[in-house]
């Protein structure tokens, strides 16, 4: 595992842009823009280490079966801070297995020597899809052509439409999230669009805050009061649970499909960590996590927050790194601290892709500190064939 510099592509913006990138560059509050999207560097691995990363990837799915079963089986739900009221509907969705793209991307910590170390599993409303399974290739073929990548996720993402397409309630599907401003939420969402019209499938975008509920259908309708009948949301379910609509849930539940399924708040949710590590003690892929911290070097994270907010770098005892952000009262975790490997102040974190159980490539954000927020950069990466 090797991180190398190199000249970007003289017209790299537009070359993005026009796959559909519009959001390839972050603006900082004082008015710097920094690329998102960074072809100045690309990470190199050898085919054993792909191979590694794709084997230990799909042991961790198992890993997750095993603790969400253990997880509804001994009603753990609490420590998971998860409304009661939902509860019925994750006990069902989980044996009932409702259509799903299953997907998700693991974030695993990975030096090129040892075994690949799980940070947090984003398997509810996982971004950075869209440059792993399309810009990066892209960029690969211009600029490596004879090299390879870890990437058939756009395939798989694809083929897992066309086989849930018929199982749908409507050929009809909307989706939704967030109108962000910075557009990455709308860019994964387009791209998970494009991909649902490719498997014969209609859609309908509706912004999160222009869903309706129709009180005399018991139903959530669109932006013409058109009934919902399947929805794919780029917006948690934990955040959904807790709107003043989320009761609204359990009443029309069975007359429409989410997706992703709502037993998603099991993996998506930090607090599966310490199950994990209590149900696999010593496992080469996890690292220490409890409930209360047990060492004098880890990580503090609250169970539900995103994009590197509200966490906490402790070493010898003390703070070391902190970052800011609205979560925290859910709770925290307490993961034993791994070293992120420094290409020069450089630190990489690899997403793992992960389409109904099985590996389907990896993109790499890499930051400045010891936590990856929202800033953190998108670098490609090659391996070499053999």
């Amino acid at each position: 595992m090797k991180r190398h510099s190199i000249a970007p592509r003289p017209d790299w913006q537009q070359k993005v842009q026009e796959l559909g990138m519009v959001w390839h560059s972050v603006r900082l509050e004082d008015g710097t823009e920094l690329p998102y999207w960074n072809e100045s560097a690309y990470y190199q691995f050898t085919a054993d280490q792909i191979d590694e990363i794709e084997r230990d990837s799909e042991a961790l799915h198992q890993l997750f079966l095993a603790a969400g079963q253990h997880v509804i089986d001994e009603n753990r739900f609490g420590e998971f801070g998860i409304p009661e009221f939902v509860v019925p509907l994750i006990k069902r969705a989980w044996n009932e297995e409702p259509p799903a793209l299953n997907h998700g991307r693991f974030d695993l910590a990975y030096n090129g020597t040892g075994r690949v170390k799980l940070l947090e599993y984003n398997c509810d409303t996982p971004t950075s899809m869209f440059e792993a399974a399309v810009v990066q290739w892209n960029w690969k073929e211009e600029v490596f052509p004879t090299h390879d990548q870890f990437t058939s996720l756009h395939d798989k993402l694809l083929a897992r439409w066309q086989h849930i397409a018929p199982q749908l309630k409507s050929r009809r599907v909307h989706f939704t999230h967030m109108n962000d401003a910075a557009g990455e939420d709308t860019l994964t969402t387009t791209y998970l669009r494009d991909l649902a019209v490719q498997a014969g499938l209609d859609t309908e975008p509706v912004f999160i805050q222009d869903i309706g509920w129709d009180k005399k259908r018991k139903r959530f309708v669109g932006f013409q009061d058109e009934p919902i009948d399947v929805l794919y949301h780029l917006y948690p379910w934990e955040w959904l649970a807790n709107e003043d609509f989320g009761p609204h849930i359990v009443e029309c539940y069975d007359k429409m499909q989410w997706i992703e399924p709502i037993w998603k708040m099991l993996w998506s949710n930090k607090a599966i960590l310490p199950v994990l590590w209590e149900l696999n003690p010593g496992h080469p892929n996890l690292l220490p996590t409890y409930f209360e911290p047990r060492s004098k070097d880890y990580v503090k994270k609250p169970k539900l927050a995103r994009e590197g907010a509200n966490i906490t770098v402790v070493r010898n005892g003390e703070a070391v790194e902190e970052t800011a952000g609205d979560y925290g009262e859910e709770g925290y975790v307490y993961q034993d601290l791994y070293p992120i490997p420094n290409f020069s102040g450089n630190y990489p974190i690899i997403g793992s892709w992960m389409v109904d159980g099985w590996a389907a490539g990896m993109g790499i954000r890499e930051g400045n500190g010891l936590v990856t927020g929202n800033t953190g950069r998108f670098v490609p990466h090659i391996f070499s064939k053999r």
